[in-house]
């Protein structure tokens, strides 16, 4: 088995398959166990029975149908654990680290490196656990809806980490101690960057040493694709403004247009784009869920039954409703705490030497997509290019969309100066990125070339990242004195002497 093979339950015993037969037989299937997704029975409605004999509940999709009710602790943590492929079944081993991280959060000493390393490490599994679940939850529902909330979920760890972010910022908008925006910049621009860069180059290069090359519907990569150059062009203007009009500022109390008006209207702006950009992810969700999801459910279900594992699917156990529940809730109690003590730690990691930029470009984003990732690069080696290119543009849509303009109201509404006005450096990355994707996605079609070249474009940023200065040092987007305020600062130590 490679690592990311997903397993499958030992054959049903024979006792079973005169049941099994028989429920195949009234869903009309070939006795091979790879049943049409939605068999129809006599009267056109959905089958009574799925192709592993259980009784299906209305409203749940029969491929996500369990055969069981409520909570069974023991095959509750037997599921959990095999995940859904065998690298996320190796990430459950980190599980040890939640606890431990929890705990040295509470002892006394100086060990932040460590509490922050521990911590990182934590995050993994209890994203990992959120997103299996999701990825249950949307098996009992419609492929285009399912795949939306499982994206959404995926998401959630992002947006605690934003709130987590934005509450703990000092408000000053100056840099140093207590300053978080810095890194909430970084990191938004990171997500994307790691989803569209990383994540996508490595399934198009293991489904394209696997496949050699996989073709993928343009309903998908089209929307996709334009839908992020819009973003794109959206993050670049709140910055663009600040930048040209940073040099005719003048000191404050003169005539004229002062720094201080400059950051105003940048707020202004920000706050104007980021409703602009939430009721754009909305048109989105009514493209794909209501107005066109005949187009994206074909498309998926071509790709489901294109999975080379997909009659190991059908047979694996599977969480019953209750289960998925309990299973995201306790996974956003976990990642809601780890989030907390990661964030408290921050200041203590830049001290020894790690940029801010990096921290919120690479470090965050890794750890907060890890689980998710693994699971993608599973769907391109399973040849469902589809469904993995879905999963890579919707959270960096979501995340351009979504969560960056939900972090810049919220941050409106605490009275914290959080705004899109990002490096010029960081926003160029992210255009120059998106318009390296869309080349890619224009011939609808992937190989390993491809793949491995977005890999080194990322490794390429994240190489510049760790040498691009802290926000100290920056001033694109005006987070640090002007020369003029420098130059009154400068005096006033003169008159003092």
């Amino acid at each position: 088995m490679g690592l990311f093979n997903r397993k499958s339950k030992a054959p049903a015993k024979e006792k079973s398959t005169a049941r099994i037969d028989a429920a195949e037989k009234a869903n009309g299937t070939n006795g091979s166990g790879e049943a049409p997704p939605h068999p129809a029975t006599s009267n056109g409605g959905l089958p009574q029975f799925n192709h592993n004999g259980h009784r299906v509940t209305r409203g749940i999709n029969p491929d996500g149908e369990s055969g069981r009710r409520g909570l069974n602790p023991t095959h509750f943590a037997r599921i959990a654990w095999r995940s859904s492929c065998g690298a996320s079944r190796i990430v459950n081993v980190l599980w040890p680290f939640v606890p431990a991280a929890i705990a040295l959060h509470f002892i006394n000493g100086d060990h932040h490196l460590w509490t922050f390393a521990i911590n990182y490490i934590a995050m993994i599994p209890a994203a990992n656990l959120l997103g299996f679940s999701g990825q249950e939850l949307a098996r009992k529902m419609p492929r285009v809806a399912g795949i939306i909330i499982e994206t959404m979920l995926g998401g959630v760890v992002e947006i605690v980490l934003f709130m987590v972010l934005i509450a703990k910022d000092n408000g000053s908008g100056e840099p140093g101690h207590g300053n978080k925006i810095a890194v909430i910049q970084a990191a938004i621009l990171g997500s994307i960057l790691t989803n569209l860069l990383l994540c996508l180059g490595f399934c198009f290069l293991v489904g394209g040493m696997k496949h050699k090359e996989q073709k993928f519907h343009p309903a998908i990569s089209e929307v996709g694709s334009g839908l992020l150059l819009v973003a794109g062009f959206a993050l670049l203007i709140p910055s663009a403004f600040f930048s040209s009009l940073s040099g005719s500022t003048v000191p404050a109390g003169d005539e004229g247009y002062t720094e201080e008006s400059l950051r105003r209207d940048t707020n202004s702006i920000s706050h104007g784009v980021s409703i602009i950009l939430i009721v754009s992810f909305l048109l989105y969700l009514l493209y794909n869920c209501v107005s066109h999801d005949n187009i994206f459910e074909e498309v998926l279900e071509a790709d489901e039954l294109a999975d080379r594992d997909r009659h190991k699917d059908l047979t694996k156990a599977k969480l019953t409703m209750t289960e998925c529940v309990i299973a995201i809730l306790v996974s956003l109690a976990f990642i809601s705490l780890i989030a907390v003590f990661l964030v408290e730690e921050i200041e203590y990691v830049v001290e020894h030497g790690v940029p801010d930029n990096f921290l919120g470009l690479i470090l965050v984003p890794l750890v907060e997509k890890a689980a998710e990732h693994i699971t993608t690069i599973d769907e391109a080696r399973d040849n469902q290019i589809n469904f993995a290119l879905f999963h890579c543009l919707g959270p960096s849509l979501m995340t351009a969309l979504f969560n960056a303009p939900l972090v810049v109201i919220v941050g409106w509404g605490l009275h914290k100066p959080m705004d899109l006005n990002f490096e010029i450096f960081m926003v160029v990355l992210l255009v120059l990125s998106i318009l390296v994707v869309g080349n890619f996605l224009r011939d609808g079609s992937s190989n390993y070339l491809e793949g491995a070249l977005l890999v080194i474009v990322y490794i390429i940023i994240a190489v510049t990242a760790w040498y691009y200065p802290n926000s100290e040092l920056t001033t694109s987007n005006g987070r640090t004195p002007t020369e003029g305020a420098q130059t009154v600062e400068h005096a006033i130590r003169m008159l003092m002497r």
